[in-house]
C-alpha cells in the first residue's frame, strides 16, 4: 500500500543580506530551490516553505544573517501499514535533506502517514 508521509521542521540558512527582509527572502528562496530540486528528481513528493525569521543578526558590517526557515516535506512510501510507513518515510526525509546538504534540521512534528 502507498502512503504519503509528511514532516514539518525548521532549518538555519546563513547568508549575506542587505536587510532583514532581503535575508528572509533570500533564505526562503534558497531552501525552496533545494526542495524544488528534490521534488524534480523524485526524492520527495511535495514540499512547502512556511515561514522565515531572522535568528541572528550580523554582528559586523560584513557578517552574515542566520535565518530560521520553517518547511514541510512529503515523501511517497510503499509499506504494509501506517506505522511502518511513518518510520520509512522519516528515514527517507532525513536522507533526502542530508543529501541536499540542508543542515541544522529540527523537526517540529512527528512523521504523519496517510494512505494514498
Amino acid at each position: 500500500m502507498e502512503f504519503a508521509v509528511s514532516r514539518d521542521g525548521t532549518t538555519f540558512v546563513t547568508l549575506h543580506g542587505g536587510s532583514d527582509t532581503t535575508a528572509r527572502d533570500g533564505a526562503t528562496e534558497e531552501l525552496a530551490t533545494t526542495l524544488e530540486a528534490l521534488e524534480a528528481d523524485g526524492t520527495i513528493a511535495d514540499w512547502s516553505v512556511d515561514d522565515a525569521n531572522v535568528y541572528e543578526h550580523p554582528t559586523g558590517p560584513f557578517d552574515p544573517y542566520t535565518v530560521s526557515v520553517a518547511f514541510s516535506v512529503t515523501v511517497a512510501i510503499e509499506a504494509d501499514n501506517s506505522e511502518a510507513a511513518a518510520e520509512a518515510g522519516s528515514s527517507a526525509i532525513d536522507e533526502a535533506l542530508e543529501a541536499a546538504e540542508v543542515d541544522s534540521v529540527t523537526y517540529t512534528s512527528s512523521p504523519a502517514a496517510s494512505a494514498v
